[in-house]
Formats: C-alpha cells, structure tokens, sequence
C-alpha cells in the first residue's frame, strides 16, 4: 500500500490564431497581390516536477488551467504572436492520468522535470499561402486549430515527510485530526486506524508538509505481529518520526505497559526492522495531559524523560483539546527548512 494524495484538473491548451485575408494596396503597385500572415500558434500546457512541493493540496482550490491563445495573422505577412505556454508546478513524484482514457501520459519523478499535457493548436495559414498561376488573388485562409483539452488526474505516490507512530491509543489518529484536515477514525480501543491516513498541514501560505498516522505497533511487529507490521517499511522514508505515548497512569499506560516501557518497546521493534529507523530524528509527544493536573502531568512527563535519558526534543500535549500541538508543527516546519538550506549549501559547496 502507498500513500497518495490525489486531484483532478482540467487542463486546455490555446487555440490557434487566425490565418489573415489581405492584399497589398501600395502607391505604384498595382498588382500588389495577398499578403495576409499567418496566425500564432496557441500557448501549451506543461507540469513541472518543484522538489519544494510536496502535496497537491493547492489543486483543491483551482482546478481549470487554460493557456493563452494565439493572435491572429494580419496584413503585410505579419504573423500573428504565439501564446504562451503555460508551466503546472507539481511536486516530484506525481503521476498523470488522463482520466478519459485511464493512460498514464507521464510520471515526473526528477526535480525539473517537464510533462507536456496539452498541446497548442497550430496556427491557421494566410492567404498569401494559397495564391498560384490560376489564383492571384486568393480569399482564402483557414482558421486556427483548437488546443487540446484534457481531464487530468494527479496522483502523488509518496510516503510521508513526518510519521507518527507508537502503541494502540496512543492518540495518534487524535493528534493528526487536530494538526491537518485528515479525518481518521477514532475511538477508545485499540486499532482503529487500519490503514495509514495521511493529512496536509498548512503553516502558512506554500509552506506545508505531509504527515502520516502509521497503525499502532505493538511488540512482535517486526516479525508480523498486530496490525502494524506492514507499515513499519513507510517509515524508512519518513524524514521526521513523532513518537507519541500516553502519559495517564490508568492501568499503568496503555495495554498495562508504563510509558517508558512503551518508548523502549517501540524502539526495539524499529531496530529489529531496521537499524537505520533509530537513526532517524525522532521527537517525543508526550500526549493525554488532559487527564492529569497540570503540574502532576508535567511532573510524569520529566520523570519519564529523565528515565529514558531521552535527548531529542519532546513535547507534553493533549491532542483532544489541541493544547500544545501547533507549536510541534512551527518547530517541525523550521526542521524542514534547515535541512532544505543545509543541503542548498552543500550543492553549492560541491560545485
């Protein structure tokens, strides 16, 4: 299974310009003869493969893109301007459909790459084209052809840049309702998310990224235990893990295991798959504070950092009320952007 995000678009390329019916009428030429131009050809419809994207969620907004037509020939065989092309930035990875045909017209998968999708009509011929021995003064010329137009389907085969993972009821399907629009099942037993959900989220205007709510895990995954197990692989191209545990002392944790048991639970099962996931960077959120006092929640919290030795960044949330989640995703957004700018300077380094 992949995660995608989809979108469909309507895409018309321009019709072609006019070809021009004209005659020179020049002082002391009296058998001037057709000279109307030619008319420009329509402007086509490109994507471009943007590796700064990373989710199609901008084509939920506006879904009809049309390119500019061509002008229309005119006299003294002036031809007419050809419109222009116009270039569909998409993330790498996407696949294009034409959804009438259900053919794959292309799949960009290289940053730069470019897709024609809808090809400009050509411009129609003047009549100075058509005039002969027998025909000296043609009215003759043909019209622009029309652009192509095509229904487009754009599927984003990726996995996604942050993942969420920990035990059943951890919340993890909690904290991805209330940081993107994602809308995955919840409810208090274990296993509800059979299936990863994926959710867009926007911190600002073109500045977003995509976030993964992989099923539970539970031990034994990597040998194919519980629901999880075929999703451990999603992770290994996830640049980000959120690990989040369930901090409420009930039962002690969640399935009777403590919360610091539950981190170095997961953590055996990450390594057992592959060593490189323990490698990654990985935050903990501490999630369920609502169901503490506040200083009893933030005193659990230390203790169970402090029993982990835990180093890398972690956070105490209620993902039900949304308390403390926002600030993970402006912190996860700068992560994104350093590591975007570290590998600009390195390229630039290395040239």
């Amino acid at each position: 299974m992949k995660l995608v995000d989809e979108a469909e678009i309507q895409v018309i390329a321009g019709n072609g310009g006019n070809g021009c019916v004209g005659f020179r009428r020049e002082k002391f030429i009296p058998l001037g003869g057709p000279d109307g131009g030619d008319g420009g050809n329509g402007g086509s419809v490109w994507l471009r493969a943007d590796e700064n994207l990373n989710t199609l969620v901008d084509f939920r907004h506006e879904r009809n893109f049309r390119a500019q037509r061509g002008e229309n020939g005119m006299g003294r065989q002036m031809y007419g301007k050809a419109g222009e092309d116009l270039v569909i930035t998409v993330p790498v990875g996407t696949v294009v459909t034409n959804v009438e045909t259900d053919e794959v017209i292309g799949d960009l998968t290289v940053h730069g790459d470019r897709l024609l999708v809808a090809k400009g009509g050509k411009g129609g011929l003047g009549n100075m084209h058509f005039k002969s021995s027998v025909t000296r003064a043609p009215r003759k010329a043909t019209p622009g052809e029309e652009g192509e137009q095509r229904l487009l389907k754009l599927e984003l085969k990726l996995l996604a840049d942050v993942g969420l993972l920990g035990f059943p009821n951890a919340g993890k399907s909690t904290f991805i309702r209330a940081v993107s629009a994602a809308t995955p099942k919840v409810a208090d037993y274990p296993f509800t998310t059979l299936y990863p959900n994926l959710g867009v989220v926007s911190v600002e205007p073109h500045r977003s990224f995509v976030i993964a709510d992989i099923p539970g895990l539970i031990e034994g995954a990597a040998d194919g235990a519980g629901l999880g197990a075929q999703f451990l692989r999603h992770l290994q191209r996830t640049r980000l893990l959120l690990h989040l545990v369930d901090i409420s002392p009930m039962e002690g944790g969640v399935e009777g295991v403590a919360p610091a048991e539950q981190v170095r639970a997961i953590e055996r099962e990450l390594e057992r798959h592959d060593p490189e996931l323990l490698r990654k960077p990985r935050w903990l959120v501490l999630n369920k504070a609502d169901l503490m006092f506040e200083d009893e929640a933030a005193a659990a919290a230390q203790a169970i950092i402090d029993e982990l030795g835990w180093t890398q960044p972690w956070y105490l949330v209620s993902a039900i009320s949304r308390e403390g989640t926002w600030p993970i995703m402006k912190d996860v957004m700068a992560f994104f952007d350093r590591l975007r700018e570290e590998a600009e300077e390195a390229a630039n380094g290395a040239g």
